[in-house]
């Protein structure tokens, strides 16, 4: 017989997604400002199924509930900001709403853009699903917009494909990126690994220098054009598939 959706007490539920302290979360509940399915809800104790479309049904003071635990977000990531909770200056965590900083279990992201880069990140509070997507045994690609400081050679496709390149201080050498030349300044660089700065390393071992850098896709999820620098947007089941998909 099938298992049916996990289910947690109300307070314990709320309070999970950053709403307030089990208190806080108590009094929510007893003002009255707790429906589901367009019944209010007087009971904190009560234990809630927690299922996908859970969003879509809760609302918390008139709002819809926040994404119930193991969801996952695409973030256009804007230049001058970091994948981090401590370092100084703007943070990525800091573009999603305050009450998701408290959430338990955590949002991470889903590997890291660096300080300089742009594009496409995905968060997520399911620690398995993070795990999936960043293992090297699922070969996950990222694709990467590329501007250069000079013109292309000529034999970087070849030299990045051929799974010979290595970096500067490394004994191991990388896999193969596909490379597609855009303008003698600017390429496409699908990389399967995530070394260190992989793809400004790659261009300064062929003599070049990466003056602009934007992640445009992991597996088969592209990011919106409709997406603004700094928005999110909460992804589907479909769209997570996309990610796992595309090797």
């Amino acid at each position: 017989m099938s298992k049916g959706p996990p289910t947690l007490r109300l307070d314990r539920l709320l309070a999970n997604l950053g709403y307030g302290s089990r208190r806080e979360v108590q009094r929510l509940v007893w003002n009255g400002l707790v429906t589901l399915d367009d019944e209010t809800l007087e009971d904190s104790d009560q234990r809630i199924a927690v299922t996908p479309d859970l969003s879509s049904r809760m609302f918390v003071d008139d709002e819809p509930l926040d994404p119930p635990p193991g969801f996952a977000l695409m973030l256009h990531k804007p230049l001058g900001v970091t994948c981090s909770h401590k370092e100084a200056g703007p943070l990525v965590y800091k573009l999603l709403p305050e009450r998701w900083r408290r959430r338990e279990p955590a949002i991470s992201t889903v590997g890291r853009l660096d300080k300089d880069t742009s594009g496409l990140l995905l968060m997520t509070d399911d620690g398995a699903l993070l795990h999936k997507i960043i293992s090297p045994k699922s070969h996950v690609s990222k694709r990467y917009d590329v501007t250069l400081d000079r013109p292309l050679r000529g034999d970087e496709e070849r030299i990045f494909a051929s799974g010979e390149l290595m970096l500067d201080g490394e004994d191991k050498p990388l896999l193969p990126a596909p490379m597609e030349v855009l303008s003698p300044t600017r390429a496409f660089v699908t990389l399967t690994e995530g070394r260190y700065h992989q793809v400004r390393r790659m261009f300064a071992a062929v003599g070049n220098h990466v003056t602009a850098l934007h992640r445009d896709r992991v597996g088969g999820l592209s990011l919106p054009d409709d997406l603004p620098a700094g928005e999110y947007r909460i992804l589907g089941e479909a769209e997570i598939a996309l990610v796992l998909a595309a090797r």
